[in-house]
Order: structure tokens, then C-alpha cells, then sequence
């Protein structure tokens, strides 16, 4: 089984195209946490700021997509996505996985993280919002964040995209394809 994960589209139609051209057209599922089409008050607009070319896309995807809202996606987002875009948590039994994915910003310290993945019993905890990409497992629970493929806040300023293959997990930059962080899943 093969699950792409992503946050923070925030309307890049680009790098929309870009990450499934090149990492989702063979998976059999597509997770995103959420901040998909609207750039948000907050950041920049990008060049490539296309939310209703990105829904149009998104709406034609041929792998199903499942996500969780985030803080920047309102209601006129939700009517235009085919995918259900309501509620600030989903879940997906995979691979022997129980996975939760959320945007995060509900959750956004540790703590609150590891309490609400120990409470959903959680396997692997997905959640963006911080732009940041990054792997890391706490007890039980493999947190994921993907980062953001548009409008990165990392300090190297890669955009990025994680990726489940199998028990392997891993973090990629959007552009190189490079594999950032990597991860075996027990």
C-alpha cells in the first residue's frame, strides 16, 4: 500500500501537479491535513495561486483523497471539493495502521500531539500547519508532518511531501525528489 501525504496547498496548482506527477499517480491513497485551497491572511500569494484550477484538479484526482480541515479552509472551499473537507479529523485504518490526520492547528505543541494520539489510539499521527516538514516517533505514535509543497517555512526553504510505502515512511523535497528524513515502521 502506497499513501502520499500532504499539507499546506494553500491554492498552488503547480505544486499540486508537481507532487502527484511525480509521487502520487501510483498510490493508492492521498492524505492531505488540510489549508488546500485558500493561501490564507498570513502568507504571500503565489504565482502560481489557482484554488479553482486546484479544485478542478483535486475533483479529477483518479486516486481517492481523504483530508482533514484546516484553519485557512472555509465552507466555499468545502462546496467546490468533491472530497469531504468538514471535519477538523480524519481517520484511516491502513496497512494495520490506525491513522489520524488533522491539521494541527488545534493541536500544536508536543503534548497536546502525544495526548491526542494516545487518546485516538493512533499508530501514526499526521498534522501540517507548521509549513515544516518532519518525522519523529514518541512512544507508541510516528508523528508525520509533511510541510508544505507552496509555501515553505522550513529554514532551507524545500518544499515537501511525505510518503507511505509499505512500512517505509519518508519525507521528500517536491522539486529534487531527495529524501529528507526516512523512517522503518515496526
Amino acid at each position: 500500500m502506497k499513501i502520499g501525504i500532504i499539507s499546506d496547498t494553500h491554492g498552488s496548482e503547480d505544486c499540486w501537479k508537481m507532487a502527484f506527477d511525480s509521487f502520487f499517480h501510483d498510490a493508492d491513497l492521498i492524505l492531505h491535513a488540510g489549508d488546500v485551497l485558500y493561501h490564507g491572511p498570513r502568507n504571500p500569494l503565489q504565482a502560481d495561486y489557482g484554488p479553482a484550477r486546484l479544485a478542478e484538479r483535486l475533483n479529477a484526482c483518479p486516486v481517492s483523497i481523504v483530508a482533514a480541515r484546516g484553519n485557512c479552509d472555509s465552507e466555499v472551499d468545502a462546496s467546490v471539493l468533491d472530497m469531504v473537507l468538514a471535519s477538523p479529523y480524519a481517520f484511516v485504518a491502513e496497512g494495520g495502521h490506525r491513522i489520524v490526520v488533522t491539521h494541527g492547528h488545534f493541536t500544536e505543541d508536543d503534548e497536546e500531539k502525544d495526548a491526542l494520539a494516545a487518546r485516538l489510539q493512533a499508530d501514526i499521527f499526521i498534522s501540517g500547519h507548521t509549513h515544516i516538514g518532519g518525522l519523529v516517533k514518541r512512544g507508541q505514535t510516528v508523528f508525520v508532518n509533511p510541510g508544505s509543497p507552496s509555501l515553505s517555512k522550513r529554514p532551507d526553504g524545500r518544499q515537501t511531501i511525505a510518503l507511505l510505502d509499505g512500512a517505509t515512511l519518508s519525507l521528500h523535497d517536491l522539486y529534487t525528489g531527495e529524501v529528507l528524513e526516512t523512517m522503518t515502521l515496526g
